[in-house]
């Protein structure tokens, strides 16, 4: 089983990133995904979710309006669009599946700064 973030890196408040997680090993389309978070000295919080066909989403309140997460079946990959993005919104960022069984990626690093 492999959960591949991507995407991540260093960008200016007010601007975009679009993560990539691709998904291998397991029967992507039949987990939900979602999308954590870890800034340093904190908890890892949850960004947002997405059920195993793509109909029903959740986001953190941090995020509303401004993160949009979605999913390819097809290509066994899940993405968080990122907007509006604020120095608080730094921390490392995590993809993962949850079924009956859980898996998490390695994370990819996302820095908000001028």
């Amino acid at each position: 089983v492999q959960l591949v973030e991507s995407g991540g890196g260093l960008v200016q408040p007010g601007g975009s990133l679009r993560l990539s997680c691709a998904a291998s090993g397991f029967t992507f389309s039949s987990y939900a995904m979602s999308w954590y978070r870890q800034a340093p000295g904190k908890e890892r919080e949850l960004v947002a979710g997405i059920n195993s066909y793509g109909g029903s989403t959740n986001y953190a309140d941090s995020v509303k309006g401004r993160f949009t997460i979605s999913r390819d079946n097809a290509k066994n990959t899940v993405f968080l669009q990122m907007n509006s993005l604020k120095p608080e919104d730094t921390a490392v960022y995590y993809c993962h599946a949850r079924r009956a069984q859980t898996y998490w990626g390695q994370g990819t690093q996302v820095t908000v700064s001028s």
